[in-house]
């Protein structure tokens, strides 16, 4: 069956308190959405990430390989965290996604993964 990455996106400056309401409101919608995905077979994973100052970007020039802290890509709004399912084409996708998005209480994008 198709894998589809569905991607939560945030402010790059989010950080999130978690004992404030509206995060654990957040957190029992997400925790919901995730029972759901794993009760219909389309779980494959997901994870929330930390914010994108906390990455590290390690490339490989010409058998040289360096390290830079800080995200990939400098932008207003970064990936805060990510779900893999698996569904049977990209409008079922979307149907989860929607859902994801109202879970999450933001943007959620839909990439079909390539194999």
């Amino acid at each position: 069956m198709p894998q589809y990455l569905l991607s939560v996106w945030h402010d790059d400056a989010y950080e999130v308190d978690f004992s404030a309401p509206d995060a654990q409101r957040r957190f029992g919608q997400v925790g919901a959405f995730n029972d759901e995905l794993q009760a219909s077979g389309a779980w494959v994973f997901g994870a929330g990430l930390h914010p994108a100052s906390s990455a590290t970007v390690v490339r490989s020039t010409g058998g040289d390989v360096s390290m830079t802290d800080g995200p990939y890509a400098e932008s207003k709004e970064q990936m805060g965290g990510f779900w893999v399912i698996e569904a049977p084409d990209l409008d079922a996708a979307l149907e989860w996604a929607k859902k994801g998005a109202a879970a999450c209480e933001g943007p959620v994008e839909v990439r079909p993964a390539q194999g």
